[in-house]
C-alpha cells in the first residue's frame, strides 16, 4: 500500500466513523480538510472560477427555493375562500355620516347632547377598546329627552359646536 492509497482511505474511515456522532459543522470542516488535500495549492484564477461556480450552484438553489414557496403560496390563495369585497362606504363625497346615540342632556333649547359609544377591536393585539364621543344635535321641535336613543346625521355649522342634526327619536325612555 503506497502513502497515497493510506491517506485516501484514512479520511474515508473517519468520516465514516464521524458521520453518525458529529454534529454538522465538524462534517463540514473535514470535507473541506479533506477537499483542501486532495487538491493541494490552486492558482488565483482556480479559486476564482471555483467561486463563481459555487455563487451559481447557491443562486439555483434559491430560484427552486423561491419558486417552490412561490407556488405555494398561489396554491394557498387558490384553496382560500375568496373574500367578499367591500360594501359601500358609509361617508363619500356628497353623503353625510350617519350614527345612533343616547341624549345625555336636552337642557338647551332646540339643542341636545347625544353619547355615540364606539366599540372596535385593536389591529394588532384584537382587544375590544370601548371609547365614545359627544355630539351637539340640533333638534328643531324639542323632541328628544335625556335617555333616548337617537339616529343623527352630519350637517352645516348650526353653532360653533352643532354640526348635526335630529334625524329620529328610536326608542323613548322609560
Amino acid at each position: 500500500m503506497t502513502s497515497t492509497e493510506a491517506t485516501a482511505e484514512a479520511p474515508a474511515s473517519e468520516e465514516k466513523s464521524a458521520a453518525p456522532t458529529a454534529t454538522r459543522r465538524e462534517r463540514n470542516a473535514a470535507a473541506r480538510a479533506a477537499k483542501k488535500k486532495a487538491t493541494g495549492p490552486q492558482t488565483l484564477e482556480e479559486r476564482l472560477a471555483e467561486r463563481q461556480a459555487h455563487k451559481e450552484r447557491n443562486a439555483a438553489q434559491r430560484r427552486r427555493y423561491r419558486a417552490k414557496q412561490k407556488a405555494k403560496r398561489a396554491e394557498a390563495r387558490a384553496a382560500a375562500p375568496a373574500v367578499e369585497e367591500q360594501h359601500a362606504p358609509e361617508h363619500g363625497p356628497g353623503r353625510p355620516k350617519v350614527r345612533q346615540g343616547i341624549v345625555v342632556s336636552d337642557k338647551p333649547d332646540k339643542t341636545v347632547v347625544v353619547r355615540v359609544d364606539i366599540a372596535r377591536r385593536h389591529r394588532r393585539y384584537h382587544k375590544i377598546l370601548r371609547s365614545s364621543i359627544t355630539l351637539h344635535v340640533h333638534d328643531e321641535s324639542n323632541n328628544a329627552h335625556e335617555g333616548d336613543t337617537v339616529r343623527v346625521q352630519e350637517c352645516r355649522p348650526m353653532s360653533r359646536t352643532k354640526r348635526w342634526r335630529l334625524l329620529e327619536v328610536l326608542e323613548r325612555a322609560k
